[in-house]
């Protein structure tokens, strides 16, 4: 009688059944959605895969979680490029320490392969920071022994200025022998309003077991606008280089590294005599960029700036007239790589609160390859933005050194965008060197520029603006 009743109420009430009905349905929904969700986040919370701490998990770009999580294809190789500068500068840095507590790197279940005697077998294998895995709450039931950083974990998280500079600076090797292989320190420094010095320690050939040797160049920018240059040959016996260390010696001249302090030494002659001089330069806290490695095939250009913003003072003697250096600007960067059919487009400027770093490669033809081009924006806390560009837009002509008759660009200018990021970078040139570079198929002649730059744009959503000067290089064609 009851179960009647209601069939007729509903008969009759029709609308009203319907959103009696209809909300049944939704809390029913719900309810299963609420349900599923819980069963698997608890299935989730007891997967070793999953387990972790912190409040955000930083991951590669583009990464398949689903696929890391169950070992699929694309989780196999999976890495972030660069987590040493990740965890010490860009997250866990000065610039977020008001909301980045603390930053654990780990590595999570890679494929390994462990040799006992003849036998190779297959295991995975992870890694976490001891102090840092502690500080997000991930620390491991230790059931016996201790678990503390050992000196390399320190070394990565917050290593010693010796130690960091050593890591970014250091020496390498080609895969296979290459007669093309070169690899040098590179400084410049401002020594005047209108002096400069260009000075390269620079390894080359088959290195370390064919034909190879060393060199040491010295271009000198006179205050009158001429050029000096100087050089002195090493051969492969008198050369020291340190795949560990950023020390090097091409002879008697040296570059030595203690404490994240440069110690230069450098002796050789020129058409216009002789050079020697003792310099001492000092990198401006946080103001480096990683080291970074293009590879294809044969080809490998790596390139690191340890110093874009630093300070060098010494003595520097042209035929035994002596001028002393007292904190003078300076740059310091490190090449290394194949050089053949190579040219780039590079740029390092100095503001007044910001310094400036632009480059990028071309291999074989200068108008039909090139790699990605870069703008990074550094000040007293590190890189502050990394952007793209695809073109520089030269403007103009002026007179330059060293090869009669050739023009440099009187200007550039290029724009650089990330995200909701752009600048625009101008530069006007002031002053040029060329240099006729002939190889097997390439014909160019590589540009060395100084002058002033205004760099304006939006940066992380605040407007950035400042000037300055800087060094800048470029290939052309006659």
């Amino acid at each position: 009688m009851i179960v009647t009743l209601a069939f007729r109420h509903l008969w009759v009430k029709k609308v009203r059944a319907l959103f009696l009905l209809l909300g049944f349905a939704l809390g029913v929904g719900v309810m299963i959605v609420l349900l599923s969700v819980g069963e698997a986040m608890l299935e989730q919370s007891r997967d070793v895969a999953l387990v972790g701490g912190g409040e955000v998990t930083v991951l590669p770009q583009g990464i398949d979680v689903e696929a890391m999580r169950t070992g699929g294809v694309s989780g196999m190789f999976f890495g972030i490029d660069r987590a040493r500068f990740l965890t010490r500068q860009l997250l866990g840095g000065r610039r977020h320490h008001g909301i980045v507590r603390a930053v654990a790197p780990a590595i999570e279940n890679k494929l390994v392969y462990v040799r006992r005697n003849k036998i190779v077998l297959p295991v995975r294998a992870g890694g976490e920071i001891p102090s840092r895995a502690r500080a997000v709450g991930t620390t491991p039931d230790i059931r016996a022994g201790t678990w503390v950083d050992a000196p390399h974990d320190s070394a990565y998280i917050m290593p010693t200025p010796q130690q960091l500079y050593d890591e970014l600076d250091h020496f390498h090797l080609p895969v296979r022998p290459d007669s093309s292989w070169g690899e040098w320190h590179y400084f410049n420094l401002i020594v005047g309003p209108a002096e400069a010095w260009y000075i390269s320690y620079l390894v080359g050939g088959d290195v370390p077991a064919g034909r190879w040797g060393g060199q040491l160049l010295a271009t000198h920018r006179r205050p009158d606008g001429r050029y000096e240059r100087f050089a002195a040959q090493s051969p492969s016996s008198t050369i020291f280089l340190d795949t560990t260390r950023a020390d090097l010696s091409l002879g008697a001249n040296t570059v030595r590294q203690r404490g994240g302090v440069y110690m230069l030494e450098l002796r050789a002659r020129g058409a216009a005599g002789s050079v020697a001089a003792s310099l001492i330069v000092r990198p401006s806290a946080e103001r480096y960029f990683p080291p970074v490695e293009l590879r294809a095939d044969e080809f490998r250009s790596g390139y690191v700036v340890p110093a874009l913003a630093a300070s060098a003072s010494g003595q520097i003697c042209v035929n035994e007239r002596c001028a002393r250096v007292h904190d003078a600007p300076a740059y310091h960067d490190h090449n290394w790589g194949v050089w053949r059919n190579v040219t780039w487009e590079w740029g390092a400027a100095r503001g007044a609160r910001l310094s400036v770093l632009y480059g990028g490669i071309y291999t074989g033809d200068i108008t039909k390859t090139a790699a990605p081009f870069f703008l990074t924006a550094v000040d007293s806390l590190g890189v502050r933005q990394l952007l793209r560009f695809r073109r520089i837009r030269y403007q103009g002509t002026r007179p330059t050194a060293g090869v009669p008759g050739l023009s440099a660009p009187e200007r550039f200018d290029l724009v650089a965008a990330r995200d909701a990021d752009t600048v625009r970078l101008e530069v006007r040139v002031e002053d040029a060197l060329a240099t006729r570079m002939r190889a097997a198929s390439l014909d160019r002649y590589f540009v060395q520029m100084r002058g002033g730059f205004r760099l304006r744009g939006r940066i992380g959503g605040e407007t950035v603006a400042d000037s300055g000067s800087g060094f800048f290089e470029t290939y052309i064609r006659r």
